[in-house]
């Protein structure tokens, strides 16, 4: 299903802006409902669950007192508890000192330590659990291949020959056997445009003729890449590279890992139709195998098979682990990247800024519904680890502030927070701005 075929009638720009708009609002709200339910748990008590900022749009008070709105403004959001002087959870002495003890119990600086630390703590876990249980989700609703590899469909490609079909059992490719997994094999099979498979038919075995199993085909697409911009999409198959024939993803890879970013020309072919274009590659740090990053010359293109493997129904145990490993993974390349960007062992302009994620939103969103989401699961696992940066008004800065209450007894004085909070701000703004010019100035 493509997104974009629902709502027909909108722009290119009109597109991104909705689609950031929607990853953006349902990352913030399950964070802020974090906060939220958490707070609640402990005894706070929150007096205002705000979608967005600005004008209220509609709003509507629950028999527990809590205020529920959305605003005009739907970039962010946030939860106002007992005794807060704003949005930021400020503290309003004034009101607070008018309160019984046992309202103040229910205020966030009123409460045990436990209980404010559990609350703010709250929002980024919450982040990642919505990005764990949307992986495990996505194996649960696709399925994890079927042993024995088992044809599911069958991509289009520009073939004389295709004698394989839905359901076929593949036993070997090109005289080499699959047990090992594709993955192993897969420089092991010969790098031939038409290759015998042998398969299991309705029970009885049989050699079959077919293309490479790894065609030059785009299964996935980097946003903002240059197969991107140059208006590749998923299904499109290259067939020839440098005006030279290509039948192997593997050959178009090594082209582009060896052309020093000089202009690639290459002819597409898609449903029949054929038109050529020709594609700048673009230096892309990526995570490597030891933990660190290595640059490739990339064009932002992901390949796939011929075929579909067949899918089976995977297990909730089997899909929460790959949820757990997925999340982990993203917080674990994230940090590595943060640091090798310190240390300047890669670009600053690896760093996107809004536009770069809101254009990043629109990218997804129109490559279909499973993208999209994944992006967003993607996107929570960032936002989640960024709130937990130990920055005063992030998350992670009241968290320092209540460790240092645990170890010395008493919080932080008023001034030394205002100080503390007014420095953290000019980091976020800082960073901003700096993330901002990333998009706008870096190639």
């Amino acid at each position: 299903m493509d997104i974009a075929t629902l709502l027909p009638n909108i722009g290119g720009t009109a597109f991104t802006l909705v689609a950031f708009v929607v990853a953006l609002s349902v990352i913030v709200a399950v964070h802020e409902y974090g906060h939220y339910i958490v707070g609640r748990w402990s005894g706070i008590h929150a007096e205002v669950f705000s979608l967005g900022f600005g004008p209220v749009l509609f709003s509507r008070r629950d028999r527990r007192g809590t205020l529920w709105q959305v605003a005009a403004l739907p970039f962010g959001g946030y939860v106002k508890f007992l005794g807060d002087s704003d949005a930021a959870s400020g503290k309003d002495a004034g009101a607070i000192a008018e309160l019984s003890a046992q309202e103040k119990r229910r205020t966030m600086h009123g409460a045990p330590l436990w209980a404010r630390a559990a609350t703010v703590a709250a929002g980024p876990v919450f982040n990642f659990i919505m990005s764990i249980a949307i992986f495990a989700g996505i194996v649960l609703v696709g399925g994890q291949m079927r042993d024995p590899l088992t044809v599911g469909d069958i991509r289009a490609v520009p073939a004389e020959v295709n004698e394989l079909r839905p359901g076929d059992e593949i036993l070997a490719i090109g005289g080499v056997s699959v047990d090992e997994g594709l993955g192993v094999i897969r420089d092991d099979i010969p790098k031939e445009a038409v290759v015998e498979y042998r398969i299991r038919r309705d029970g009885t075995e049989a050699t079959v003729t077919a293309p490479y199993p790894f065609p030059a085909v785009v299964s996935q697409l980097t946003p903002q890449s240059a197969a991107y911009d140059a208006g590749l999409r998923p299904g499109d198959v290259l067939i020839e590279v440098d005006d030279q024939p290509i039948f192997a993803f593997d050959a178009l890879k090594d082209v582009v890992e060896s052309s020093d970013g000089r202009p690639i020309p290459l002819t597409v072919w898609s449903m029949g139709e054929t038109r050529s274009v020709t594609l700048l590659p673009r230096r892309v740090d990526e995570p490597g195998p030891d933990g660190g990053f290595v640059t490739n010359w990339r064009i932002g293109i992901a390949g796939g098979m011929l075929f579909e493997p067949a899918t089976e129904r995977a297990g909730v145990v089997d899909a929460l682990g790959y949820g757990v490993t997925q999340t982990g993974f993203i917080i674990q390349s994230s940090l590595s990247g943060l640091w090798h960007m310190i240390t300047g062992a890669i670009s600053t302009c690896n760093m996107s800024g809004p536009i770069g994620i809101a254009e990043a939103s629109g990218a997804m969103a129109s490559q279909g519904v499973s993208s999209f989401i994944w992006f967003i699961a993607v996107l929570s696992t960032a936002v989640g680890l960024l709130n937990l940066f130990p920055i005063p008004v992030l998350d992670g800065g009241h968290l320092v502030f209540h460790a240092w209450e645990a170890l010395t007894g008493s919080p932080p004085s008023d001034r030394a927070l205002r100080i503390l909070m007014t420095g953290g701000l000019a980091i976020i703004l800082s960073l901003m701005v700096f993330a901002l010019s990333n998009d706008l100035f870096c190639p």
